[in-house]
């Protein structure tokens, strides 16, 4: 049973992102982030084809936009190496320009294994595969209470939109909450010491482009930190959106935040490092996300926690906080990462 607080799967994080299926390419090698990434990627071009959901291969150009930012295509280059993604192309400015004419950089990187999905198609799909295998997804239902029952399973308590409370007994629970995820983590007890991490939320803001895009390819600016800065992407229809950047808050709201038109101006100025053609008033407002991040500001990025009984002692119990990119390639990779854990195999060594 999959008991979803929402109407439909899916409408946070997994629906409010760019829709990219990353190659692995910034993660830290050995990383979860790395490993479940490179290995999701295939599985999940594998299923989107045997499925029929739409997928482009559109291939991402990552630019520097002066030359003290070479040094960053080249650690990009040598970690992409390290996580086995597929190779990269060095270019020139001139190769540069060959492929994307309206691009400015001095250098780039190619990454021909990016591609963008209809994200909402492979939501139906998994549902779809939920159904036929046996599964039964409980939509307006909210998680209110865990515990453990005498026979060492749980106690799940769900209360539906109607108001009616239901107990559900189970020999194991998966916590994949996204932003809900510390929260209902927390409702447990642990011992020896458990903490369940802490959840900071950063919002990130989509501005569409009006009209068409000359670009055919994604483009990324070098990476900031942890940020990937200001992109341009595509969707599978051709439809380019720009974003998002990052707010760190301490509640999770969705409205778009640009009454002065700061935002707007910010993004223009970003943009236009790599894009100097941009025309004027091509932005406008568009969606927002939030990212259920388990690091602050001005911390390094953490890796995905994905907590099974060697961390919080709970036998039967998966937990997965802070999946956020490159969530939605991963999510095979991650299933299968969960199941191993759930069987009490070693998932570290798959």
């Amino acid at each position: 049973m999959v008991v979803e607080r929402h109407q439909r799967a899916g409408m946070e994080v997994s629906s409010r992102n760019s829709e990219v299926i990353h190659a692995g390419l910034y993660y830290p090698a050995g990383s979860l982030r790395a490993r479940l990434c490179v290995e999701g990627r295939r599985q999940l071009l594998a299923y989107c084809e045997d499925a029929r959901v739409r997928v482009r291969k559109t291939g991402k150009l990552i630019v520097a936009t002066a030359d003290e930012e070479r040094a960053a295509l080249d650690a990009i280059e040598a970690g992409s190496q390290r996580n086995g993604a597929e190779p990269l192309r060095r270019l020139s400015r001139e190769d540069a320009r060959l492929l994307e004419p309206d691009v400015a950089c001095v250098a780039a990187l190619l990454s021909p294994g990016t591609a963008v999905i209809d994200t909402h198609a492979l939501l139906m799909a998994l549902e779809a595969d939920v159904s036929n295998a046996g599964g039964i997804i409980a939509f307006n239902t909210d998680v209110t209470a865990i515990s453990r029952d005498a026979n060492g399973g749980f106690v799940v308590e769900a209360k539906s939109a109607d108001g009616s409370v239901a107990a559900i007994t189970s020999r194991a629970v998966v916590i994949a909450a996204g932003l809900g995820a510390t929260q209902i983590g927390g409702l447990l007890t642990y011992s020896d010491g458990y903490r369940v991490p802490r959840m900071y939320p950063a919002k990130g803001h989509y501005f569409s482009l009006t009209g068409k895009a000359p670009f055919s390819h994604l483009i990324y600016p070098v990476p900031h930190g942890a940020w990937l800065g200001v992109h341009l992407t595509l969707d599978v229809a051709g439809r380019a959106r720009l974003g998002p950047d990052i707010e760190w808050r301490d509640d999770i709201t969705y409205g778009f935040d640009d009454a002065d038109g700061a935002r707007r101006a910010r993004f223009e100025r970003e943009v236009r490092r790599y894009w100097p053609g941009l025309p004027d008033g091509a932005l406008q407002p568009g969606s927002t996300g939030v990212r259920p991040k388990i690091y602050a500001q001005g911390e390094p990025a953490a890796d995905f926690a994905i907590h099974g009984a060697r961390e919080h002692g709970v036998e039967g119990l998966v937990a997965l906080y802070g999946i956020e990119s490159p969530g939605l390639t991963s999510c095979l990779a991650i299933g299968d990462y969960v199941a191993a854990l759930l069987r009490g195999s070693d998932a570290g060594g798959q």
